[in-house]
């Protein structure tokens, strides 16, 4: 990044993004309100040598991700609802390839994560309640291989 495009530099906002699953597409099936769940964690073995008593050597062993989390408004006969149900009622999973773009002002894609072989392990509907004013939210939750970061 040039000098200058560092002093004009602003963080994104985080409530301006989009997320696409690939092979699916509606109207509404990108309207999410909430995404979170991006984490990646070195995990490491602690080796401990004989005659060192002050301290335990840590080695790494691998990359642990945290679940996709995607939360909407409850959707009637969704494409996407159709393949989380398809995993949890009848356990047929088809990965598929999810990205979440952060946008600029002018809706092109700052920042954009890609999720590889994202498949569903939960879905949750929110309660009912006959006191509250709310929406009806559906919390989708996908495990994922990894995740890859462009920025744009």
């Amino acid at each position: 990044m040039a000098d200058n495009q560092r002093k004009n530099y602003y963080p994104p906002v985080g409530f301006y993004f989009n997320v696409k699953v690939d092979g699916i597409t509606g109207i509404n099936e990108a309207s999410f309100q909430e995404v979170s769940g991006f984490e990646a964690k070195i995990q490491t073995d602690d080796i401990q040598e004989g005659g060192v008593n002050q301290f335990a050597r840590k080695l790494p062993k691998g990359v642990q991700y945290t679940n996709l989390i995607l939360k909407r408004g409850l959707i009637k006969s969704s494409p996407l609802m159709d393949w989380i149900n398809n995993a949890v009622e009848n356990f047929i999973f088809e990965p598929k390839l999810v990205e979440v773009n952060l946008l600029f002002q002018n809706g092109t894609p700052s920042i954009n994560w890609t999720f590889i072989n994202a498949y569903p392990v939960s879905v949750k509907i929110s309660d009912f309640n006959a006191q509250d004013n709310k929406i009806v939210v559906e919390t989708l939750e996908l495990a994922y291989y990894y995740f890859v970061r462009t920025d744009n």
